[in-house]
């Protein structure tokens, strides 16, 4: 068979080890509010087993988690004017706050590209009711902005069927529709826009369950902790619901619980080098880097950025991808891994959205990912999907970059782009340079985007 590939292919590094530690100030230390809704028992559609489960779950974890809750409990079954009042209490008491989160468990449907939380007492039977009888999401995060907090959150388990599709309302679509998020602000969806979630048969939706576990582990920052999310509700379903988030930058790092300090006895029998400074030097690109740690860095932070060695094969992988980076940034591609090269990396802004297109030539699998906050989720996201086959075959691209995955009984080609379009047609003619005719099975650009 034959195979090529373009861009960054897999890691060959000679350190493989994440080793960065996050240190934060204890989570006692935030203000932190929350508002948590659940409705259950609708009164003129169907009525929901989990919501009220999922509520008092997240209520309980929460409140562990540091978290002032609005009235000190879960609300749940609350009718409209309940669910205004709380809302207002919402943004009140978020005033000052450091971090505002707002979760939600029930019927949800989309309107009009608008996105509506629904009381247990809404009886709409045409699109101009969902204004009076309804929430609109979009109240809620008007209440976050200009409260001041560093970070505002907004779950949605309601990505549900409409339940009011066949009595009236037929301008509302399945699932919620996707929305901007604000500064500040980072959305997670149950399952992609506009798809439908599960409501969960052993007490609890698939989302609400793997989001109570993964917040509470130690060290994971949002976007890993609401990563792992997707991957745990993903496995669980089977595929049939993947988890969605939106959000716009954040300014610094938020865990829901931080990292543990190293103990005190390691820090002393293996202290931390100095942070590298150009005033420690007057030529710190000619300064070799010698301590293994900053070495670690240094090649977790080239695999971020997508440098690999080439050829793949490369008995000096590190110093090939260190020039590829050099050659990028304009120095002397000599490939020494020096103080200058590292800051050069540190300082670098972080490059995301990620998509990721992995194959496994042996076993014939593939997976795809996309929208990721960092290489490293996407392909693990990506090879989930391979499952005992360890698809070593990998293409990753970020920002606006596609790739296009193109096969025959032949050959196979892994290409990207600028476009999907440009992406396919790529891997097409590459795979069909074997004599074959060759058909797209897989294309996405890192956004999501061109599926």
């Amino acid at each position: 068979m034959r195979g090529a590939i373009d861009g960054t292919i897999w890691h060959i590094a000679l350190i493989a080890s994440w080793l960065a530690v996050a240190l934060t100030a204890p989570a006692a230390a935030e203000k932190r509010v929350a508002l948590v809704i659940g409705n259950s028992a609708y009164q003129n559609v169907t009525r929901l087993d989990n919501p009220r489960n999922d509520a008092a779950l997240m209520a309980e974890t929460l409140s562990g988690l540091g978290f002032t809750l609005i009235s000190g409990r879960a609300q749940l079954d609350l009718d409209k004017p309940a669910m205004d009042i709380a809302v207002q209490n919402f943004g009140r008491q978020v005033q000052g706050a450091d971090v505002a989160l707002f979760f939600y468990a029930g019927h949800g449907v989309q309107v009009s590209g608008s996105n509506y939380l629904v009381p247990v007492g809404a009886n709409p039977t045409r699109e101009a009711d969902v204004d009076f009888q309804m929430v609109d999401v979009n109240l809620v995060l008007r209440q976050m902005q200009g409260s001041g907090t560093r970070l505002n959150m907004v779950i949605l388990d309601a990505c549900r069927n409409n339940p009011f599709g066949a009595r009236g309302l037929r301008a509302s679509d399945g699932g919620l529709a996707q929305m901007r998020a604000p500064e500040g602000t980072l959305i997670s969806y149950a399952t992609q826009p506009g798809n439908v979630a599960l409501d969960g048969t052993d007490g609890h939706s698939p989302y609400t369950k793997a989001l109570a576990t993964t917040a509470k582990q130690a060290g994971l920052d949002i976007f890993q902790t609401f990563n792992q999310v997707g991957l745990a509700v993903k496995r669980q379903t089977g595929g049939s619901q993947q988890p969605w988030v939106s959000s716009s930058p954040i300014d610094g790092n938020f865990y829901f619980v931080p990292p543990a300090p190293a103990p005190q006895q390691l820090a002393a029998a293996a202290p931390q080098p100095e942070p590298l400074a150009s005033t420690l030097h007057p030529d710190p690109d000619r300064i070799p880097i010698k301590d293994p740690v900053l070495l670690r860095e240094l090649s977790d932070r080239l695999f971020e950025l997508n440098y690999d060695p080439e050829p793949l094969d490369s008995k000096n992988g590190m110093r090939v991808a260190i020039a590829k980076f050099q050659e990028k940034v304009r120095m002397t591609p000599n490939g020494e891994a020096t103080e200058g090269v590292l800051s050069r990396l540190r300082k670098t802004e972080d490059l995301k959205p990620w998509g990721s297109i992995v194959y496994g030539p042996d076993g014939d699998k593939w997976g795809m990912s996309w929208n990721h906050a960092s290489r490293r989720a996407a392909i693990d996201d990506a090879r989930n999907n391979c499952g005992t086959s360890k698809c070593p075959m990998e293409l990753s691209f970020y920002g606006s970059r596609c790739g296009a995955f193109a096969i025959s009984d032949k050959s196979w080609s892994l290409l990207q782009r600028d476009t999907v379009q440009r992406a396919r047609q790529a891997a097409l003619d590459e795979c069909g340079k074997a004599g074959k005719s060759c058909r797209i099975i897989g294309a996405v650009c890192a956004d999501g985007s061109g599926r």
